[in-house]
């Protein structure tokens, strides 16, 4: 469980406005945990005029817990519950949301419970169907608690594997966004010596090849992507160690081989700062804590998640429920705004996505 920060303006850029003469992309943000801090910042982001100018924000859950949240926060927004999409008239003043009546206003704050682990399930649920069916163009995720979703009778780990079987995808991973700098990784919840053994030249230029795809359907058509070295100094020639022989640099000559922009393995104290001055569009780390300390460092509140692989856009914020100051109004939205931004973005690029990943899904 992680706290996060206390209530700060997300004042950063914002994400281009899709190019189109149609309507606002519309974006179904899930509420959530509703005992956790996912329904404040929710409600705080879609009450903001600087990302209702970029999308037309729908919340997907209970209604109740959405009013809830509005009070605590002490916005001067009217919610208004809506049967489908479709009903939503986006007007002024009002935060919709797609109430799935399940859990009640009144769920004790910073606690877990299945109820609200079935309320955070639906809403994923529901926000999935709506992506996949065209009603919405992406969806964008409030932090889940683990233990209360399991409590509800949910096998998966998380968001992303229950979007994997949601969607039939046939494979998925994240790709961070901080800076306009896209970050990969190899493997994902591993305790760190179980990700090193895990780490092959198969895998690593799998990674590569899925970075590589990502990269092109996301903007880069002729993408550039550096390979992090594991060891420190990239191993001094196996002298700290020898990954970057054996494993790391056959990949990236396999991938080379095959035409890929690729290069490395890069020494990772110094990469992350190279894709960040503009030398990469993409790093390829390697474990869950390598690509997150220098992306979290760099713009904590502006690292967005997207997972990639999916037949439909889903960004998400990267932090907790933060349990301790749920209920209290203080949490930051900040990384709730960004990923309204970035799913508001990158929503330009669905028809990329479906025609990329929409072939994997339907198996």
């Amino acid at each position: 469980m992680m706290t996060h920060p206390q209530q700060t303006s997300p004042d950063r850029p914002a994400a281009a406005r899709p190019a189109s003469d149609g309507p606002l992309p519309l974006l179904a943000v899930t509420l959530g945990d509703p005992a956790g801090i996912g329904p404040e910042i929710t409600a705080r982001t879609l009450a903001d005029p600087a990302t209702a100018a970029l999308g037309r924000g729908l919340a997907v859950g209970d209604a109740a817990v959405l009013r809830r949240a509005v009070a605590v926060c002490g916005l001067d927004v009217e919610v208004r519950a809506v049967a489908a999409p479709a009903e939503a008239r986006f007007e002024p003043g009002t935060i919709e949301v797609l109430d799935l009546g399940i859990a009640p206003g009144d769920l004790p704050w910073g606690t877990v419970d299945a109820v609200a682990g079935r309320s955070a399930v639906a809403a994923i649920e529901a926000a999935t169907r709506a992506a996949l069916s065209g009603e919405v163009d992406a969806v964008v995720t409030s932090p889940i608690n683990k233990e209360a979703i399991w409590a509800a009778g949910s096998p998966h780990l998380g968001h992303t594997e229950m979007l994997g079987e949601l969607t039939g995808a046939a494979h998925f991973d994240t790709m961070f966004v901080v800076r306009g700098l896209k970050i990969f990784f190899t493997t994902r919840h591993l305790a760190l010596r179980a990700a090193l053994d895990q780490i092959t030249e198969e895998r690593v230029a799998a990674s590569i090849r899925h970075a590589a795809t990502a990269l092109r359907v996301f903007g880069h058509d002729t993408p550039r992507l550096a390979v992090a070295a594991i060891n420190p100094h990239g191993g001094e020639g196996g002298h700290f160690g020898d990954e970057e022989i054996t494993v790391l640099r056959p990949a990236v000559e396999k991938a080379a081989a095959e035409g890929l922009g690729v290069v490395g393995p890069v020494p990772a104290d110094s990469v992350f700062h190279q894709g960040l001055e503009g030398r990469f569009d993409g790093v390829l780390s390697h474990f869950h804590d390598q690509g997150h300390i220098p992306a979290k460092t760099v713009d904590f509140d502006g690292t967005v998640s997207v997972t990639v692989g999916l037949p439909i856009l889903r960004t998400s914020v990267d932090h907790g429920t933060a349990f301790d100051i749920a209920g209290s109004g203080r949490a930051s939205h900040g990384t709730m705004a960004a990923a309204f931004r970035a799913a508001a973005g990158f929503s330009r690029f669905t028809d990329r996505i479906r025609a990329a990943y929409g072939t994997a899904a339907a198996r």
